[in-house]
């Protein structure tokens, strides 16, 4: 039971600081403006890592690769420390190590989207005028507008972030089940 706890909270701590990454990532391809409490404290999370690996990692053809391989980093630092706990060696398991940390990435960034597309439905619902509003829907109106070109309005419901938010789920199956595969 100690070690499901402990896997949890690794899990919890590595997951949240990963989708922190890749949040800071996806506003920068997004350009969305840094003046905003999101843009700063994602900024503040991250700085340590980043900054660092943007003097090596210069940022090529718009992305911004320092905070890639931050990202990268996590994951493997993630699985490397899970696999210590579950007691086995991960020098052993390195190779799977490296290929799931991709994996992981995925899942990150595709968990980050579930989330932050359910915070926007709900507060449309509950607070559209919020100022979290106007970053949120700044982040998710690129991934957004294909689905509401296909799909229209329903009785003025948007159903483009339920849409989202299924596919969001199917890949992240896709991606348990590569898992699986890959160890």
């Amino acid at each position: 039971m100690f070690t499901e706890i402990v896997l949890f909270l690794l899990d919890t701590v590595f997951t949240l600081f990963g989708m922190a990454l890749l949040l800071r990532l996806w506003m920068q391809l997004t350009r969305l403006p840094s003046r905003n409490p999101v843009s700063q404290g994602v900024f503040q999370v991250t700085d340590w890592i980043v900054r660092p690996l943007r003097r090596i990692l210069p940022g090529i053809g718009g992305i911004d690769w320092a905070t890639v391989v931050s990202v990268y980093l996590t994951a493997v630092a993630f699985l490397v420390c899970r696999t210590l706990i579950l007691g086995a060696d991960p020098v052993s398991f390195l190779p799977a190590i490296l290929a799931l940390a991709l994996l992981t990435m995925l899942k990150w960034a595709i968990s980050m989207v579930m989330w932050v597309t359910l915070l926007m439905a709900v507060l449309s619902w509950v607070n559209p005028q919020s100022p979290l509003a106007g970053p949120i829907w700044h982040l998710t109106a690129p991934l957004l507008r294909p689905i509401q070109r296909v799909m229209p309005r329903l009785g003025g419901f948007d159903l483009s972030p339920l849409v989202l938010f299924v596919v969001a789920q199917i890949l992240l199956m896709v991606i348990a089940g590569l898992s699986r595969g890959v160890v």
